[in-house]
């Protein structure tokens, strides 16, 4: 009996862990949505399973400038093979005005024939801030080797003014950059030295994300253009090393993340 329960036991342990490594990963595929915001309905979804937990991050896009990125978690059953996904915060876009945001919750069951892998199943919806139902309809996903989107560094924060203080990594050599916040000029042709260029930005539950671009004006006597970027968050304080040529920026984005004071106090 104790054999059999032993082996029933390590079945169990088995089939959770074959799941989570079924599901882990990106998808892609499209979903059902008339009115929608772009003409085609693309989905990607980025999934990490902890436990029997999951998370990551959703794209609902057009292509990739055109975009709108959410964070998201939920669950899965091993046994039934079904996958549950709430979106949470916007974390980044690139989309029309005029578009409304839907927060979608999926249910998907996981499949495989031959070497396709697939999560389909149904999605509802409210529009952001609201209550009000968005649409409601069907997707189908397929597993990908690699996500469609190049995203910068992200570094999650609970609130505050953080500060940037950008530095000439190495030598001095006459690096000049542009900074932009979300795509708008802050700082322009900055001369890099030993003494810092600095600027603040604001992450909060109305600013949930900020996204600090550096863009090379010139590449200095010895390209390419390289900066140290030290990041002070409240007590923490970061080294981000960004380089940029003439035609490549580097970017460093600031998620709010309430849950980040929380977990600080708990790991004291």
């Amino acid at each position: 009996m104790k054999k059999a329960a032993l082996l029933s036991l390590f079945f169990v342990a088995f089939s959770v862990t074959l799941f989570a490594q079924e599901v882990n990963g990106f998808w892609r595929g499209s979903l059902t949505m008339p009115g929608g915001c772009f003409p085609v309905n693309n989905i990607e979804l980025q999934i990490t399973v902890a436990g029997e937990s999951i998370s990551g991050n959703s794209y609902h896009y057009l292509d990739a400038n055109n975009y709108i990125k959410k964070i998201f978690d939920g669950s899965y059953n091993a046994e039934a093979k079904k996958v549950i996904v709430q979106e949470g915060n916007v974390t980044n876009y690139r989309i029309p005005q005029t578009c409304v945001v839907c927060i979608k919750r999926y249910e998907l069951v996981y499949s495989k024939q031959g070497n396709v892998e697939t999560l389909s199943g149904t999605w509802t919806g409210k529009i952001m801030g609201t209550n009000t139902d968005c649409q409601s309809g069907s997707i189908t996903l397929s597993r990908i080797k690699e996500s469609l989107f190049k995203e910068p560094p992200e570094i999650r924060v609970d609130t505050g003014q953080i500060r940037l203080d950008f530095y000439d990594n190495g030598e001095i050599d006459g690096d000049s950059i542009t900074v932009l916040v979300n795509r708008n000029v802050v700082l322009s042709n900055q001369k890099l030295s030993a003494k810092p260029v600095t600027l603040y930005v604001t992450v909060d539950m109305t600013h949930t994300y900020q996204e600090v671009e550096m863009v090379a004006e010139n590449l200095g006597s010895i390209p390419p253009n390289t900066a140290l970027l030290i990041i002070t968050a409240g007590e923490k304080r970061y080294q981000v090393f960004l380089t940029s040529t003439e035609t490549k920026s580097a970017a460093v984005r600031f998620i709010y993340d309430k849950e980040v004071a929380v977990r600080d106090k708990t790991l004291k």
